[in-house]
């Protein structure tokens, strides 16, 4: 219960928990065994946890401590990161930029420390832009999404409205009936409304005028193969498989452009067939992936090295391109109009730390979620509904603050988006408040209270309107 888990039913498959669900539920053992004398290291304990369930788990760590053990987290809610006795804080940057112990010490020390970046946030000193608020009146003159839905799960009967254009974010206890109403009710209705098929039995009606697509961009893995890379899915290697294919080099060898491709052209490498790695057969245990000997992960054979591309920053083939980061790839391909636009939109994305040949699969659920959002920003999308789950998942406050300014354009290019969160950064920013509870599980799945950052902060019956208001009024 301390953890925020009494919404769970003791006969719950965990097979059916998420990654947050079972990582406290193994915390929860550890408390119960009273063992002494161990390390444990947590992964993001913070991750799908409202503002009210944070102070349970904080507790639950300090009862680790006073029976002998010891404690290390990676996280990046500030709340979390303040109830730390030492701090060890990596940087400056992310990626190649990064990798580095930028500051390292007691709370008091890291607030001092003008080298950190997390400091700031820690103390109040530095806090997330908010956007332009609305008044109530305002935040529906650009249209209504209308879902009615009976009982499903915990979940009530619901009559909620959404504003057309803005940004609402969906918030509430774990547990409370957020996912249901949004994820199982909302958008399957949508899509059956579109395509003009029956709507889900548990929903009434939904009227949603002038929607023409629904996008859900969540944290799952992209792609399930090597073969998928951060140039493959932004739709950037064809591109440069055609420029490097108009080279001189390229010309003279007789080289086209599907020769470049890692995946069936005659330039890959024959040792690994284009993947980068070779799968080694251990008997007795799991097969291990090494990176290819040949050509170093690079996924192409030594004939491709030849073919030089010359660009204002110098001659490079295409290998060497792949293995630079997108800040790297944007400055050698400020000569490729629709390769510059699809790098810049990256990172603005926040991205530009990623390698254009990093395996998408490898990439973090934050990473996943902003790389899949690349193919839309730019477009006019006032018939599109953009849902995100959780998207702050292992954002840093500054990632935090780049999510919020993709938010803003997709807005202004007509969007309308939904987004589940419980982040008082992004809720505090959000133009309407869907706040649902009171509790977990059979004591929620019903809408508490709505309205905009001032209005859930005034209301009573609001558990999120409290923290919003505490945390608004620390950071003044």
């Amino acid at each position: 219960m301390d953890l925020g888990l009494s919404y769970l039913t003791l006969d719950r498959s965990a097979s059916t928990l998420s990654t947050g669900e079972r990582q406290r539920m193994q915390l929860a053992r550890a408390v119960r065994n009273r063992t002494t004398g161990v390390l444990y290291v947590l992964d993001e304990p913070s991750i799908g946890l409202h503002p009210s369930n944070l102070e349970g788990l904080t507790g639950v760590m300090h009862d680790l401590i006073s029976d002998g053990n010891s404690v290390v987290l990676v996280d990046h809610d500030t709340n979390v990161l303040s109830n730390a006795d030492y701090l060890i804080e990596l940087g400056p940057e992310a990626g190649a930029g990064g990798g580095r112990i930028i500051a390292q010490g007691t709370l008091e020390e890291i607030e001092s420390d003008p080298v950190s970046r997390i400091g700031g946030f820690l103390t109040g000193k530095n806090e997330i832009a908010v956007r332009v608020s609305l008044s109530p009146c305002e935040v529906f003159s650009l249209g209504t999404i209308h879902l009615s839905t009976s009982d499903i799960h915990t979940v009530k009967p619901l009559e909620v409205d959404f504003p057309k254009g803005r940004l609402t974010v969906v918030t509430g206890v774990s547990g409370s009936g957020k996912t249901t109403m949004v994820l199982e009710s909302l958008i399957p209705a949508l899509e059956a409304s579109i395509k003009g098929e029956r709507l889900p039995l548990h929903v009434k009606s939904v009227f949603a005028k002038g929607i023409e697509r629904i996008k859900l961009i969540d944290s799952a893995p992209i792609g399930i193969n090597v073969r998928s890379t951060v140039a493959t899915y932004a739709d950037i290697h064809d591109e440069l498989r055609k420029a490097y294919a108009r080279t001189p080099d390229a010309k003279e060898l007789k080289y086209k452009d599907g020769d470049f491709s890692y995946n069936t052209g005659k330039l890959r490498c024959p040792t690994c067939d284009g993947t980068g790695v070779i799968s080694l057969d251990v008997q007795f245990l799991p097969d291990v992936d090494i990176p290819c000997p040949d050509c170093g992960g690079s996924r192409y054979g030594k004939e491709a090295t030849l073919v030089k591309r010359i660009s204002g920053c110098g001659a490079y083939s295409l290998p060497e391109l792949m293995d630079m980061s997108v800040d790297e790839a944007l400055k050698v391909c400020s000569d490729l109009p629709i390769v510059e636009r699809k790098l810049k939109i990256l990172h603005d994305l926040g991205l530009g730390y990623l390698t254009l040949g990093e395996e998408t699969p490898s990439l973090s659920g934050g990473e996943a979620q902003r790389l899949k959002l690349a193919s839309e920003m730019g477009k006019g999308q006032s018939d599109t509904i953009f849902v995100f789950d959780e998207p702050t998942i292992g954002l840093h406050p500054l990632d935090v603050e780049v999510l919020l300014k993709v938010f803003q354009k997709l807005i202004e290019s007509g969007a309308t988006v939904i987004v589940i969160e419980h982040d008082l950064d992004v809720i505090r920013n959000a133009d309407h408040i869907i706040d649902m509870g009171p509790g977990g599980g059979e004591l929620g799945g019903s809408i508490v209270a709505t309205g905009t950052p001032d209005e859930i902060c005034k209301n009573e019956n609001s558990v999120t309107g409290l923290y919003l208001k505490n945390y608004i009024l620390r950071h003044k």
